[in-house]
């Protein structure tokens, strides 16, 4: 061919010309290039080729390219020669050098057809030894960040362990110090009453007894407090109206917390309701605006808001809850707020702001325990020289809410009549001696055993039974609500009273109990364990005369 020059000179420019380029450029390349017969020897490769086998070229060219391989790749490399007739393959091999040192490449190898020629097979060759120490320090690199998360992880199991103690180390020596005064008050009066009777003066025995039953309702709030904080005082839980709730708090709260205070309750129209017990949910709004009163010495204001939140799954994530629908109810205050410390610490128990003697530092921890135990969360936002808002999440209940106000009042119930019998299950003789003694006075028949084992004895003998008392921590292999559940397999009517100091909610149902079951929290006032078995034993007796219409 003859081609022209920019000046107009021409020149000839034959086959061998235009295959220069382009074997310049394969003798350049990174890659090894080769031409092989359709047997595997090498017909041609290129200096870089020539490298990577740590050979001259000239002992390569001539001799089969398995020649250089491992014996363990030589079937695979015949597999893709064989299958390169019909298309481009790709295959991972290792070089054999003559060196001895293995060399990982990556084969891409096709045909190429040439017209009335011997077919060809040509290909690359190209390293991966870098790209397989980037994979082996990529690996060494994972396996330190999986080395030093366990390690951090450890760290920081040891700092939680640390505060735990820490935690727990406050909590007993502010618990031995606040049950030590109230055990002081209590044993000083009952000694007193006992020196001033001996002595026959009368007159100052109420005094003491006074003090006594004083100190003894306090021990009693504080283990509630205490209970709560670690999420397992016995809730009941019902469908509540928190609008309601607290629009009847609202005259008692202002009483509370005096008249600099101006008290603000802003209720959103169409509240979702919640399954709470709206008793512990009083206390912690009670508690919520006395800490707001306390905060504001030269008066402001609080308010209280309720409000529905639907939480995403961002959102909830920043908030440490399940995504969902909650009621969040909020109490807001103008006082002189909590710097970021302080906010961090408040829900310790027995952690307190306020002078000595003025607060036991329960409040909000068992706020927020309460709050936990019912399947929400507890959110605090200050500013120091601001104020503070607490903010309760209760999950929302779907279920219809009953419209009525309060609780309906207790009604003067009958006497027991003849043959009316309530079995007492306790393994504590005192606490069963007292309850015999109130199922003796309403004139019932009682019957006594101290474990579950002796309980379910009188359960499954012929025995009319009208009221199960029973505690939920029993010995004898059952606790009460199992034996409870054992008994209802022959008495299924059989009307069951809970009574506990303490008790897993798990046992109880969570809160669910079946009908006819109730439960009552250690220690009871005389008043309400009589009014609750009157009560349980007549509804007993209205069920039984129901059923013999019918």
């Amino acid at each position: 061919m003859v081609v022209e020059g920019p000046a107009g000179q021409r020149f000839l420019y034959t086959l061998e010309d235009a295959d220069r380029p382009y074997r310049v450029l394969i003798e350049q390349i990174q890659e090894g290039a080769f031409t092989l017969g359709t047997d595997g020897t090498v017909l041609y490769c290129n200096l870089r080729l020539a490298e990577m086998l740590g050979a001259p070229q000239e002992r390569v060219i001539g001799l089969p390219l398995q020649s250089f391989l491992f014996a363990g790749d030589v079937p695979v490399f015949l597999r893709l020669l064989e299958a390169a007739s019909a298309g481009v393959v790709r295959g991972e091999l290792v070089l054999a050098r003559e060196d001895g040192i293995g060399l990982p490449v990556n084969l891409s190898l096709s045909q190429l057809h040439r017209e009335e020629v011997t077919p060809l097979l040509c290909g690359v060759l190209s390293d991966l030894s870098d790209q397989r120490l980037h994979l082996r320090e990529l690996a060494d690199a994972n396996d330190r960040l999986r080395t030093e998360a366990a390690e951090r992880e450890r760290v920081e199991e040891a700092l939680r362990q640390a505060q735990k103690m820490e935690a727990v180390g406050q909590l007993t020596g502010g618990l031995a110090h606040d049950f030590n005064n109230l055990l002081a008050g209590i044993s000083g009066s009952l000694e007193l009453m006992q020196t001033r009777m001996q002595q026959g003066r009368f007159t100052d025995v109420e005094r003491y007894m006074a003090a006594a039953q004083g100190a003894s309702k306090r021990a009693a709030a504080l283990t509630h407090r205490l209970l709560a904080f670690s999420r397992r005082q016995t809730l009941d839980p019902k469908p509540t109206d928190v609008n309601r709730l607290v629009t009847g708090m609202q005259e008692m709260i202002q009483r509370t917390v005096g008249p600099a205070i101006l008290i603000e309750v802003v209720g959103t129209s169409g509240i979702w309701g919640t399954l709470v017990d709206p008793h512990q949910l009083e206390n912690a709004l009670l508690n919520l605006c006395i800490n707001a009163r306390d905060a504001m010495p030269d008066g402001g204001r609080i308010t209280i808001e309720t409000a529905n939140r639907w939480l995403d799954e961002r959102a909830a994530r920043h908030q440490d809850m399940p995504e969902g629908q909650y009621l969040a109810l909020s109490v807001t205050d103008t006082g002189t707020g909590m710097p970021p410390e302080v906010i961090a610490r408040v829900f310790e128990p027995f952690f307190t702001t306020k002078p000595l003697g003025e607060g036991t530092g329960l409040g909000l921890s068992m706020i927020y325990g309460f709050a936990k135990q019912s399947g929400g969360q507890v959110r605090i936002y200050s500013e120091v020289g601001k104020g503070t808002t607490v903010s309760i999440y209760l999950p929302r209940h779907y279920g219809e809410i009953d419209k009525e106000n309060g609780e309906a009042a207790v009604a003067t119930l009958p006497r027991s009549v003849q043959g009316e019998t309530v079995l007492v299950v306790d393994d504590e003789p005192t606490v069963r001696m007292l309850l015999v003694d109130i199922l003796e006075d309403l004139g019932y028949t009682a019957i006594e055993a101290g474990d579950s084992v002796a309980g379910l004895k009188v359960l499954r003998s012929d025995v009319r039974i009208d009221l199960l008392v029973t505690d939920v921590g029993l010995p004898g292999g059952m606790n009460g609500r199992q034996m409870a559940d054992a008994a209802r397999v022959s008495r299924p009517d059989l009307k069951v009273l809970f009574i506990t100091g303490y008790a897993e909610n798990s046992v109880v149902g969570n809160g669910h109990l079946a009908p006819g079951m109730a439960i009552l929290t250690k220690p009871f006032a005389i008043d309400t364990m009589a009014a609750r078995i009157r009560s349980m034993i007549e509804a007993s007796g209205v069920t039984r005369r129901r059923a013999d219409a019918l």
